[in-house]
């Protein structure tokens, strides 16, 4: 699949509200059109292409930059209140709560589970954000450099490389802490695992569906060459398909190929 196309289905598939701080690729395609289908370099035209396209390029960096941070934030903080919920259901209703109900607290570990999966799959889709934005950028690039002859691909992956966007570190570590703890704080019976098919069955709407859609394009983005370079996405590290499978939600299903 080419990537403009790949792009569309990813922001479609994402949450409505994320879906304009895409990379603008068809503007940045449509002017490194202009500029190889324009007379001289030194042509007033084209001077003026080139400089839009930097221009662009600058923007959408800053863009992604923005987003970026400030989901990062919400989800620092965010964390931060669900380990404060979770502790508050056990204090109060656990076995050695203050007013011990397995009724409540089962309900209540419900709700916390649930808020868990969906913020688990929100901090996914940033990741995928990150990917599929450099991606974008780097084939742009790449595009714009094979066609008009210029060197702007490797200077400004140089500069994309210490950009808020790219780094995920954060982001990465909290899913493992997340899913460290459903793992701990909600195990599944491993004779349930085993009686279920071999995919991963999900809701058709939501953010588990725009999760897993967004796992199957960050490997897809990989699988895409053979070869490594100084451009190249590091390797991703994969939430294992049986642990997909624990955040099943219970609702009708449509089968998605595990990864």
């Amino acid at each position: 699949m080419k990537f403009g196309k790949r792009l569309k289905q990813q922001i479609e598939e994402t949450l409505p509200s994320w879906r304009d701080k895409f990379l603008s690729y068809k503007r940045l395609k449509k002017l490194v059109n202009l500029i190889s289908s324009s007379p001289p370099p030194s042509h007033r035209h084209c001077v003026e292409a080139q400089a839009d396209f930097v221009y662009l390029l600058n923007h959408e960096i800053d863009k992604f930059n923005a987003f970026f941070m400030e989901k990062e934030e919400d989800f620092i903080i965010k964390r931060k209140e669900l380990q404060q919920r979770l502790q508050r259901v056990i204090d109060t209703w656990g076995p050695n709560g203050a007013r011990p109900s397995e009724t409540n607290c089962k309900e209540d570990m419900a709700e916390i589970r649930k808020d868990i999966v969906n913020f688990h799959g929100e901090m996914v889709l940033l990741v995928n954000y990150s990917n599929i934005n450099y991606t974008g950028l780097a084939k742009i690039l790449k595009k714009y450099d094979k066609r008009t002859g210029g060197l702007l691909r490797l200077l400004f992956i140089q500069k994309v490389l210490k950009q808020p966007f790219f780094t995920t570190e954060v982001v990465s570590k909290l899913i493992k802490e997340c899913e460290s703890t459903i793992a701990q704080v909600f195990p599944v019976d491993e004779k349930e695992i085993g009686r279920r098919e071999p995919t991963i069955r999900v809701t058709g709407e939501g953010v588990f569906r725009n999760t897993v859609a967004a796992l199957l394009t960050m490997q897809e983005i990989r699988s895409g060459s053979s070869t490594r370079s100084q451009f190249s996405l590091p390797p991703l590290d994969l939430m294992d398909s049986e642990f997909i499978r624990t955040l099943q939600m219970n609702s009708p299903p449509i089968p998605i190929p595990i990864l």
